[in-house]
């Protein structure tokens, strides 16, 4: 799978992996420049807007073994061990961890935006993937089928457990901190119910970026992105995932860039994007394929039978093609909510249903500690699409004064912008 999506996937996942509040910024007041969501979600922040940041920082890649019992199967090969990262300062400094969003490994392009940005000010920073990576799910999720918050943010707690066990050896730590984007902002919330029983961190602040309020409320709302605005419908998309490759490939190959950056998109959108519609669909395929990872993941690690035969054993030789087809035409986040994680959960909460299910994994259903937990700050956006109709309000009232709401910027395409990252930093400096 991995080697398919590294094939098919290199420009699509750029695209997203851009896969973030009240006390409301004034419209003439906010500089950055993109007033249609999808499009800010997809270029991002203009070069010239970002702040500024350092190229390089002393940061180690590094890696767990999480459960050292565990044999994981041998198509996985290079996902045996958990991966992350660690950027150190030489003395003394509060610690944040930083989580990825949806199908975001540690080192995604936002993350590292999110480490430099944090080491420039003084923090050491450990940059851990989704628990929806494959990495993740291989090697650090206690059950293999991510989907569920509760379950998510336990494992999550267990990994930055570990990784404080091996940081303490070679840094001072003053402080604790804790910031998330897109899902990882969500599961950050969820975290702290558990650091608040276990107390190992007691973390001092968190900052939550560009959140789903329901998780599958928005899975299903983005996989819509993709079914509603293929041109013809989902029996053309063949045609669709053509003309879009086509399209970035013969721009890159002909243009003046050498590389896949905002300047390159910007010259590059009317053509390659020239609808609305079809940046819907460019950013509803990018989570397609993250969903199609982790249905293919989760289905080989728990033999599920839904993507590879239940009697078939992969190896690091085996031809992962059709299978990736078969997981990327799957309906899926909602198919692999409902046909997978589901009937996993059952087994050991049974009569459980898919609106309990779904419920608990909202952040509604921790409402009240939300409301009492003066930690936890809230930044995001008024067009943040995974969002429905309501929720930015509904999120106002829930963090008040802790909630910095920008009025632009998409799902998480204003993280870079020099403002965002100021008010990043302000928030865990200030008292």
């Amino acid at each position: 799978m991995k080697r398919y999506l590294e094939s098919i996937g290199f420009f699509l996942f750029f695209f997203f992996l851009i896969s973030a509040t009240v006390c409301a910024a004034e419209t003439d007041e906010y500089g950055y420049p993109f007033t249609n969501p999808y499009e800010a979600s997809i270029l991002s922040t203009p070069i010239n807007l970002r702040a500024p940041l350092p190229e390089k920082i002393r940061v180690k890649n590094l890696e767990l073994i999480v459960f050292p019992d565990r044999m994981v199967p041998d198509v996985f090969w290079y996902n045996n061990k958990f991966y992350y990262s660690l950027a150190a300062q030489k003395k003394k400094a509060p610690l944040i961890f930083i989580i990825a969003g949806t199908g975001a490994r540690y080192d995604s392009p936002k993350a590292q935006t999110m480490q430099r940005a944090f080491f420039q000010a003084g923090f050491h920073v450990i940059c851990l993937s989704s628990p929806t990576h494959p990495n993740f799910i291989a090697a650090a999720s206690s059950s293999g089928f991510p989907g569920d918050i509760r379950s998510d943010a336990r494992d999550l707690y267990h990994v930055m457990k570990l990784a404080w066990e091996e940081a303490r050896q070679s840094i001072e730590v003053s402080d604790f901190y804790l910031a998330g984007y897109s899902l990882g902002a969500s599961q950050s919330a969820f975290i702290s119910l558990v650091d608040d029983g276990k107390k190992v961190f007691n973390f001092k602040k968190i900052l939550m970026i560009n959140p789903a309020l329901s998780l599958y409320d928005s899975a299903i709302r983005i996989d819509h992105m993709l079914a509603d605005n293929i041109p013809g419908g989902m029996d053309h998309f063949d045609d669709f995932y053509r003309k879009l490759m086509h399209n970035i490939s013969d721009i890159y190959k002909y243009g003046e860039f050498v590389d896949l950056n905002f300047g390159f998109f910007y010259q590059a959108l009317n053509k390659v994007l020239p609808t609305p519609e079809e940046q819907k669909a460019v950013i509803g395929f990018s989570f397609r394929m993250s969903a199609a990872n982790m249905i293919f993941v989760s289905d080989v690690i728990n033999h599920t039978g839904w993507i590879v035969p239940k009697e078939t054993i992969l190896t690091r030789y085996s031809s992962l093609t059709d299978y990736s087809k078969i997981a990327g035409r799957t309906s899926g986040f909602g198919f692999y909510i409902e046909n997978m994680l589901l009937p996993a959960f059952k087994k050991d909460h049974p009569g459980i249903t898919l609106a309990q299910l779904v419920e608990q994994s909202s952040l509604r259903s921790i409402e009240d500690y939300l409301k009492n937990a003066p930690k936890i700050g809230l930044m995001t956006n008024e067009d943040d699409f995974i969002l429905a109709t309501g929720d930015v309000d509904y999120l106002k009232e829930i963090f008040g004064a802790r909630a910095k709401i920008y009025p632009r910027g998409g799902h998480c395409g204003n993280m870079e912008y020099k403002d965002n990252v100021a008010y990043m930093i302000d928030y865990f400096n200030s008292r």
